[in-house]
């Protein structure tokens, strides 16, 4: 159910309440939806008098679709991905196992080998991977999960009351999204549609390195 609440900035908003936000629908987001929605199961199998509810748990991810900002390739260490998914090398998009690995370094027209490899860059028994294609797949084992994923939805601040037991007198309750339908001066245009407020027991940041709504909560924590 959708209520309205009359911003200072003169804009209604959408209100919608949440149980759980994970911000970022890249490889740590869908991991941790994943792993919350096996966590509810295991909780319901042994709970049959106090079920709870995968419904209001919610991914925001900011592509038009699961995996879109995803490009890279990379390499994958099987280790987590064993314990989240048992035998998941059976139906994920695996390109191929790392066989052999090399380091060089690079002269303007040569080339020289290094006698051994440093452990760090040691990639034998992981997975080259195509990371668009992996999230993808993650994702569909999500929304299979019952988690929703809503796409074209970027976090743009966090919502907070006061608390004076969080840092700064601050606590995190929830997330605002972008809004829709802005010039290139900010400024609302005639299709313009307000970001929605999820107000959220919980809200997981999984952006990546460079998360804006992480760096944004680390200077309101100083």
């Amino acid at each position: 159910m959708l209520t309205f609440r009359k911003q200072p900035e003169d804009i209604q908003r959408p209100q919608m309440p949440a149980d759980v936000v994970i911000v970022g629908g890249g490889p740590a987001g869908m991991a941790c939806a994943l792993r919350l929605s096996q966590l509810i199961d295991e909780h319901n199998a042994k709970n049959a008098d106090s079920q709870l509810s995968k419904e209001n748990i919610y991914v925001l991810e900011k592509a038009r679709e699961i995996g879109q900002h995803c490009l890279s390739g990379a390499l994958l260490d099987p280790r987590s991905m064993r314990e989240l998914l048992p035998g998941f090398e059976k139906e994920a998009p695996i390109d191929a196992p790392v066989s052999k690995e090399a380091v060089y370094f690079l002269t303007e027209k040569s080339k020289l080998k290094f006698p051994i490899t440093p452990p760090p860059l040691r990639d034998h028994g992981n997975y080259v991977i195509s990371l668009n294609r992996f999230v993808k797949w993650l994702g569909g084992k999500v929304e299979e999960a019952g988690v929703t994923v809503f796409t074209g939805f970027a976090g743009s601040e966090l919502l907070y009351s006061e608390n004076s037991g969080a840092p700064a007198g601050l606590r995190v309750t929830g997330v605002r999204t972008d809004d829709k339908g802005l010039d290139k001066h900010n400024q609302p245009k005639s299709n313009f549609e307000p970001g929605y407020e999820l107000q959220a027991k919980i809200t997981i940041l999984a952006e990546g390195t460079r998360g804006s709504l992480t760096s944004n909560s680390l200077k309101n924590s100083i």
